[in-house]
């Protein structure tokens, strides 16, 4: 089965709402932000010899693509061609999709995906889960720590920064988020947009004050946007704008581009 002509079609994320340490000596955790108009694509055709086509910029390594073949017994023989619209470096999930398609191209069972991609690159976004952004994520460690009610539903626009950030498994230079969990929890259950914009702007803002920010003047722009508030991936260069769903002004991508934001896009996503 796993020689047969195969697609696999993997949605990316749009960096995060929170993301943090829990304590001064805690695991890294977040809620990720997730994104069904980004999404990776592989296509696996029968061949007599192994070919890589990791795409434009390339989703996955010569070397990380071997490790991932053997970890997940796919075959040695055979053409891999991956297209992509999630950026690496972005804060997309570009390193955990590619992950995730190998995966599921050899039958790896669902409850063990995600660990097993995690073994490999040491940091996973929750991308095959049926509601991502319903559960507290621990990345290093591709566990839940949390399950959360849902974020209402808005209309993001966004795009991605000029510098490429990838993510590295030891790092823990992210504000703490222990205390901001809470009100998150209690504005998700009310379903109250305008609050849970603010939290996610205030989780935003404090990684930008830390690790740099992916766009100068982010605060500005979501003033002349009239946005609810703004997004950022806390390890790559998405940025996105909140809006109430159908009210982002015609004028968004134009801005964003204006503002130095490359390949820029609107989608929607939150309570279900």
């Amino acid at each position: 089965m796993r020689h047969a002509a195969q697609t696999v079609t993997v949605a990316g994320h749009f960096g995060e709402w929170v993301q943090g340490v829990l304590g001064p000596s805690g695991p890294v955790a977040l809620v990720t932000l997730p994104c069904p108009a980004l999404t990776l694509r592989l296509s696996f055709q029968p061949a007599a010899t192994l070919t890589l086509d990791a795409g434009t910029p390339p989703v996955i390594t010569e070397a990380r693509f071997a490790e991932a073949r053997a970890a997940f017994a796919l075959p040695s023989e055979g053409a891999y061609r991956f297209t992509s619209a999630l950026p690496p470096g972005g804060g997309a999930g570009a390193s955990t999709a590619a992950l995730v398609a190998l995966a599921r191209l050899a039958g790896v069972a669902e409850d063990t995906l995600l660990r097993r991609c995690n073994a490999i690159e040491g940091a996973t976004d929750p991308l095959t889960l049926a509601a991502p952004d319903q559960h507290l994520w621990a990345p290093r460690t591709a566990k839940t720590l949390a399950t959360l009610p849902a974020p209402p539903v808005f209309e993001i626009v966004g795009g991605f920064g000029p510098s490429p950030v990838w993510t590295k498994p030891d790092d823990q230079t992210f504000p703490d988020i222990t205390d901001l969990l809470p009100a998150w929890r209690a504005a998700c259950t009310a379903q109250d947009a305008e609050k849970t914009a603010k939290l996610a702007t205030q989780s935003a803002r404090e990684t930008s004050r830390l690790r740099g920010a992916p766009l100068p003047g982010c605060d500005d722009l979501m003033a002349d946007l009239g946005a609810l508030g703004w997004v950022r991936a806390h390890t790559g260069s998405a940025v996105g704008f909140l809006f109430a769903p159908e009210t982002a002004p015609k004028i968004a991508h134009a801005a964003l581009t204006e503002a130095g934001l490359t390949d820029p896009l609107t989608f929607t996503t939150g309570a279900r």
